[in-house]
């Protein structure tokens, strides 16, 4: 039974799935490749993160395949309605990389309330010029202890993001349409814990009290943060979208950011991805990474052992 990990595997996955049997062929075959490839190679299962797209085309292409994993949470990239009304299993990984993107959430924040993404821009050109004046400029920061995250959305990701803002001693609420109520546990190195009963509240009470915000959610097919929800925010409030490109209307934030509305935004993920469009790249009060959420070793480990025990376990 042959495997093929289009974007990657761990290690570890992979000697999980040849111990079980399998052939694992970890290679990258080109998008417009793939159908030739799958049918040369007689691939019955097809790994993927987010750069591999699986659609209707590849789906009906490809009779061999009987499993399609995504490694990771969201599945936008694939048709899953499609692939299963052909009988295929679809299957991801959704635990196994929230620690990794509720980290770089926080990344994002101190990055922001600290000017750090501007003055790492700033200090190799004018660090040994002006330094009295970059460090007036960035005199002014904030610290999170006390401040209220607002979490848009409160499946695994959202819940691992207020684990970290609890420790943190911020004040957290979430909106999710899905629970009214939720208790969250925050485990510590010693393995004590303490648990936190959180309430839901609306968009709108969100938006109108959060020091910051933080996105959760699935692709949409519209807006969850246009003009009209910035317009709503606390003057100076950050942002950090870590979820999905297209969930935030990046020409309204632009505007909101000139205006002061909000003081910072951080994005991993982008409307026009792969390719940003250069207002968002260039401006000074973004806090920009290349949609590695979920790119920590930690977290492609565990997500390699999550494909391989589940395709193992639907082969028994």
């Amino acid at each position: 039974m042959k495997i093929l990990a289009n974007d990657g595997i761990s290690e570890s996955g992979i000697q999980k799935l040849e111990s079980a049997g399998f052939e694992v062929l970890a290679v990258k075959v080109a998008q417009e490749q793939l159908i030739s490839y799958i049918n040369q190679h007689g691939i019955s299962v097809l790994l993927v993160r987010s750069a591999t797209k699986v659609d209707k085309e590849i789906i009906e292409g490809c009779p061999s395949l009987k499993i399609i994993g995504r490694g990771g949470v969201g599945m936008d990239n694939i048709d899953v309605a499609y692939a299963k009304s052909k009988g295929l299993h679809v299957i991801n990984t959704p635990e196994a990389s929230s620690s990794s993107v509720a980290e770089l959430v926080f990344a994002h924040l101190f990055s922001g309330v600290r000017f750090l993404h501007d003055a790492n821009r700033n200090m190799p050109l004018e660090g040994d010029s002006n330094f009295k004046k970059l460090k007036n400029a960035y005199a002014k920061g904030m610290e999170l202890r006390g401040k209220t995250l607002g979490i848009i959305g409160f499946g695994r990701i959202g819940v691992a993001t207020a684990r970290i803002a609890l420790g943190l001693g911020m004040n957290v609420i979430f909106t999710d349409p899905l629970l009214e109520e939720a208790t969250v546990t925050v485990p510590f190195f010693d393995g004590r814990s303490i648990s936190f009963q959180l309430a839901g509240t609306s968009l709108e009470n969100l938006l109108r009290t959060s020091h910051f915000i933080s996105l959760h959610i699935p692709a949409q097919e519209s807006y969850v943060i246009g003009k009209k929800e910035f317009e709503m925010m606390r003057n100076g409030v950050g942002i950090v979208n870590a979820a999905r490109g297209g969930v935030l209307d990046e020409v309204a934030l632009v505007d909101a950011l000139e205006s002061g509305k909000v003081g910072f935004a951080g994005l991993d993920v982008y409307e026009s991805e792969p390719i940003p469009e250069i207002r968002i790249l260039m401006h000074p009060d973004i806090s920009l990474s290349p949609h590695i959420g979920a790119a920590t070793e930690e977290a492609q480990e565990r997500i390699g052992l999550e494909l391989a025990s589940q395709i193992i376990s639907l082969y028994k």
